[in-house]
């Protein structure tokens, strides 16, 4: 039978409670958290109260949590951007596994240091790629793997980040300035950067990139706009980035699957405004604070469409696309081989096989699948394999920092080459 872990959660937001946390609830015999650690005390409130646990293992900060000896088996480190490398050494030094949220870092430095730090004291370290653990890209992985088609040639892959969620994360919210946190490229893409260089299986070698922030800035602010939605916005009821109508009134018209509040959703991306909301937390939230500003309006600079084109050690290609204007909130991806090709579409959870010459073969990943939950289902397995691979001593993790690295690096040249306007040779 397989043993339960003790967890340490450093940092319960969005992803460290909604995500992390709660996998314990749907796995207690594998998981049981132990201590916690936030800097907003209503959250840590929270958290405590849902999981049971006791006052003296809540902490105020990590930092706090990583002064005491080591409290448990693993620690999840769920905080942001730029803390992941200071919190997770010292954790690594008091003899913790590591769960560590994504991008390492947004300093290539840091990352080089930590990979140093984890060779250094033989721990486990997987960052969260999730989708690598998805049925979906799992099954793509297969099939290219099988040969059946012959050799990948080429990638195309499409991250539509839907029109409010990049106003929502990447304009209004915690990822919208690089000065603070890290570029769009390296916190939404590492993912996408990723998952190319895992199904490709060849290292890259030549990056090219464009990209600008081109709508969500003053120039584009409608006359009669305010700076806050609630304050008096002349034009805020044709506005589809307008605060009330993404967070409380949506009846799931253009955002289907995230409804408004007074539609019963209290879960993402609500609680990310409060983290126990109702209309009343939620309408004070959007009148005076960070998600309820004019999108127009902010201090955001992380670019709102960007284009790589990434060339392989056999010289196969890639050509990645990230854009903030479409209604859909997915991914897409086309696979050409030289015996055929796949088509795949995340959203939907279909993937299409087209071998030359023969009939095509739609799979239904959901009909495989019955847990799709979190990222499409690849949040629970990415812990669930974590866990396995520390009670079996087996250090082949799919997504250990070791083979993380090459993504990231791979979206700090996209950032040079978009900056510099120049390819950039590894």
């Amino acid at each position: 039978m397989s043993r339960q872990f003790t967890v340490a959660i450093a940092g319960v937001g969005s992803r460290g409670e909604g995500t992390y946390a709660a996998y314990q609830n749907k796995f207690p015999e594998r998981m049981k958290i132990t201590a916690i650690a936030d800097i907003v005390p209503e959250k840590l409130e929270l958290t405590a109260s849902k999981f049971n646990i006791p006052k003296e293992m809540c902490f105020s900060s990590a930092e706090e949590m990583l002064k005491q000896p080591k409290l448990a088996d693993v620690m999840i480190i769920a905080t942001q951007d730029r803390q992941h490398v200071p919190h997770s050494i010292p954790a690594l030094e008091l003899g913790y596994d590591l769960l560590l949220e994504k991008p390492i870092s947004n300093d290539e430095n840091e990352i080089l240091l930590l990979l140093k730090k984890v060779r250094e004291t033989g721990r486990m370290v997987t960052v969260c790629h999730v989708l690598r653990y998805t049925p979906f890209y799992s099954e793509i992985k297969k099939i290219i793997d099988s040969q059946e088609l012959g050799e990948v040639v080429n990638i195309h892959a499409i991250e539509n980040v839907g029109y409010w969620h990049q106003a929502h994360s990447f304009v209004r919210g915690n990822w919208a300035n690089s000065n603070i946190q890290s570029p769009m490229i390296l916190q939404k893409c590492c993912h996408d950067m990723d998952i190319i260089l895992w199904l490709m299986g060849k290292k890259c070698e030549k990056v090219s990139s464009y990209g600008n922030l081109s709508y969500f800035n003053i120039d584009n602010a409608p006359e009669g706009s305010t700076d806050y939605c609630m304050n008096g916005c002349k034009v805020k009821e044709n506005c589809p980035y307008d605060a009330e109508k993404i967070y409380i009134t949506n009846n799931g018209t253009g955002i289907k699957k995230y409804p408004g509040l007074k539609q019963g959703n209290s879960v993402w991306p609500c609680n990310v405004l409060t983290p126990s909301p109702d209309v009343e937390k939620v309408y004070d939230a959007i009148k005076t604070g960070p998600y309820g500003r004019c999108v127009f309006r902010c201090d955001n600079n992380v670019v709102d469409h960007q284009v790589l084109n990434l060339e392989f050690e056999n010289k196969s290609t890639a050509a990645f696309t990230l854009t903030a204007f479409s209604h859909k909130m997915n991914r897409e991806i086309k696979v050409c081989c030289t015996g055929g090709e796949i088509t795949g579409d995340m959203g939907a959870n279909v993937v299409t096989i087209y071998p030359f010459g023969k009939q095509p073969q739609t799979i239904d990943i959901a009909l495989l699948n019955k847990d799709l939950e979190g990222h499409g289902g690849g949040d629970h397995r990415m812990m669930s394999e974590f866990f396995d691979c520390i009670e079996n001593n087996d250090k082949e993790l799919k997504s250990g920092i070791d083979v993380s690295v090459q993504s990231h690096l791979m979206c700090f040249a996209a950032e040079k080459s978009r900056l510099n306007n120049t390819s950039i040779i590894f």
